[in-house]
């Protein structure tokens, strides 16, 4: 058993019982089991929750505790202040099966150079450089801020990989969070739910998206528009839209794909 594994065990079932639905817990208890169950000090104790939120899946004991077709999530609850939520889809992926969209790359050489891989920093640069974002959502889209970090009062800390926004032609502002996701990663409601959050905090005159972007190949990028909804205090995450985008030399692109487009866009 790893320290963070005993430790969010510990609190989880000292606390729980059937029927729960929220599971409310604090940063400062972690010291106190740490030390109940003989484990060394641990100086970033922010980080075991972060590392379930974002890295690794809940212990077996605490899911298995949840009803069938149910799973258990970590929200923030405020500063240094958490809840395990209840969740009936707390994970989405990427479907497998969309046909790519050619889009001409617009990356400089030089950042394919000095980027040649499939991060996430490599990915947000692409999508930028390639107006990704405004293909997508049909919005002219502008880059506020990359890897924003700050503290919303429902939440605590936290964190955005990029931030876009957008407006449309009639001239409605929209925010758009994304969060990159590196080839194989799925997309969770932990961080759909705090960006929806920061956004009615921060910008409460535009209308928030939530986008989510994939790397599937070095070339090839999936986006997806994500929605958390709350029934009866239980969330659960969907797809309200995905595409699938190739980039490619100009020369790639022929007159049957620019047809084709042309019936799609006729057809939408």
């Amino acid at each position: 058993m790893s320290r963070y594994s005993g430790i969010i065990e510990t609190i989880f079932h000292r606390k729980h019982s059937s029927g729960m639905i929220r599971v409310s817990f604090s940063r400062t208890e972690f010291d106190e089991v740490a030390t109940e169950l003989g484990f060394a000090r641990i100086k970033n104790l922010g980080d075991i929750v972060y590392s379930f939120r974002y890295r690794a899946s809940l212990p077996q004991s605490i899911q298995e505790s949840a009803p069938l077709g149910y799973e258990w999530i970590i929200l923030g609850a405020g500063t240094a202040e958490y809840e395990f939520r209840l969740a009936n889809n707390g994970k989405v992926s990427i479907s497998p099966h969309r046909t790519e969209i050619k889009i001409p790359d617009a990356t400089p050489e030089i950042l394919k150079h000095y980027a040649p891989g499939t991060d996430e920093q490599a990915l947000l640069t692409k999508v930028r450089y390639n107006r990704l974002i405004d293909i997508f959502t049909g919005l002219t889209c502008y880059s506020l801020q990359n890897h924003y970090r700050t503290t919303v009062p429902i939440i605590g800390q936290v964190e955005v990989d990029e931030i876009y926004i957008g407006i449309s032609k009639n001239g409605a502002h929209y925010v758009l969070p994304c969060q990159a996701k590196s080839p194989g990663d799925s997309f969770g409601i932990a961080q759909v739910y705090q960006d929806m959050a920061l956004c009615i905090y921060r910008y409460p005159d535009a209308r928030c998206r939530p986008i989510g972007i994939q790397f599937m190949s070095i070339n090839s990028v999936a986006i997806l528009e994500l929605k958390v909804v709350e029934e009866d205090e239980i969330f659960s995450l969907s797809i309200t839209e995905e595409k699938h985008y190739k980039l490619v030399p100009r020369g790639s692109i022929d007159s049957s794909d620019l047809q084709d487009y042309l019936i799609q866009d006729n057809i939408e």
